[in-house]
């Protein structure tokens, strides 16, 4: 009798064990260090502006701490390109900025540090909310058709960065949602310029 207690004692305690095997795993380093690519589908809003998102691409690095099992932080650095095309209206009142070519887009690269807050969401360490800001400072700008090789854009945006992020053991995957706080046009203070995007990306966490 004394033995089938024991077994059945035993038996009862294999799942904590489990579970606790489980939570183990689930551990997360305080440090961890990883890079990511993928597509920033981006546009500009405002009246010269086309409507509709352009496909572009971005690449970058970022470092994790993980302070508790539920928060933690993750700075990055991001080569991140975006695009634009300007109205074809003849009325526009930046119109006569342009030569008489009908290719009227405009090509942006920036460097991009954002600082995002990672909450995990559920009992896994694996599916992570992101919130935070960032700074782009602007590495290039390209306009067709521009009668002079004068900047048109500002040279950084700050911008707000909301998404999901999924760790898995080495591979990670993720997809955000970024809103520009910062307004771009450099010309004048006749129109405003904002910028949009939603970044889909994978990569690979050390």
């Amino acid at each position: 009798m004394k033995k089938l207690i024991g077994v059945l004692l035993l038996i009862i305690s294999l799942p904590g064990f489990a579970q606790r095997n489980n939570v183990d795993k689930e551990h997360e380093n305080f440090f961890r260090i990883g890079a990511k690519g993928g597509a920033n589908i981006n546009k500009i809003t405002g009246k010269s502006y086309k409507e509709g998102f352009n496909f572009n691409f971005q690449a970058g690095i970022f470092l994790q701490f993980n302070f508790s099992d539920r928060f933690g932080l993750q700075p990055e650095v991001n080569f991140v390109q975006s695009s634009s095309e300007f109205s074809n209206d003849p009325n526009d009142i930046y119109y006569d900025l342009f030569l008489g070519g009908s290719q009227k887009k405009s090509k942006l690269n920036f460097l991009e540090v954002p600082l995002l807050l990672n909450i995990n969401v559920g009992e896994s360490k694996r599916v992570k909310l992101q919130i935070g800001p960032a700074y782009g400072g602007l590495l290039k700008q390209t306009v067709d058709s521009l009668k002079s090789n004068g900047n048109i854009y500002k040279n950084g945006e700050w911008s707000a960065i909301g998404g999901l992020f999924i760790q898995l053991p080495f591979v990670n995957v993720g997809a955000r949602y970024k809103m520009g706080l910062t307004e771009l046009n450099a010309i004048d203070n006749q129109q405003k310029w904002r910028s949009q995007s939603i970044q889909v990306f994978v990569g690979v966490t050390f």
